[in-house]
């Protein structure tokens, strides 16, 4: 059971975590760039249901690993705090950032740069999402070895 629940993590950690980094790395080239602004709203696409597997795995994986006490209460209370700060973070960018991102694609803007407010707020949720999933990654580690 413990291989299971450690390996659901990582399996979230993979999916989630790698589009995360995609999408994120897309939009730090977005930010002057015609061509990148495209890509990365043609991108999320993909990256969005990705990420949410990928999250919802990590939550099931970290439960199953709380209720085998594989982690230490401190990394619990750690790791549930920052699936939430996680999850309200994807909300924001499912149901702020991408419904405006495709409605910029259909009105013929997705090759127009973000403007300047849109854009600091997209990259302080890339720094939440940056410093949330690795911190995740690195309270699983540190209870596993």
């Amino acid at each position: 059971m413990h291989t299971l629940a450690l390996f659901i993590t990582l399996a979230g950690f993979v999916i989630g975590h790698g589009a995360v980094t995609v999408i994120d790395c897309h939009g730090f080239f977005a930010r002057k760039s015609k061509y990148w602004t495209e890509a990365t709203i043609r991108t999320h696409r993909i990256t969005k249901p990705l990420i949410w597997i990928g999250t919802l795995l990590v939550v099931i994986g970290l439960f199953a690993m709380h209720r085998l006490d594989m982690l230490s209460p401190f990394s619990v209370t750690l790791a549930y705090s920052l699936l939430a700060v996680m999850i309200i973070n994807g909300c924001f960018l499912t149901f702020i950032v991408s419904p405006e991102l495709l409605r910029r694609e259909k009105e013929g803007m997705a090759r127009e740069i973000l403007p300047a407010p849109f854009q600091k707020k997209i990259m302080f949720s890339f720094f939440v999402s940056l410093i949330s999933w690795w911190s995740l990654l690195f309270i699983v580690c540190s209870n596993v070895t």
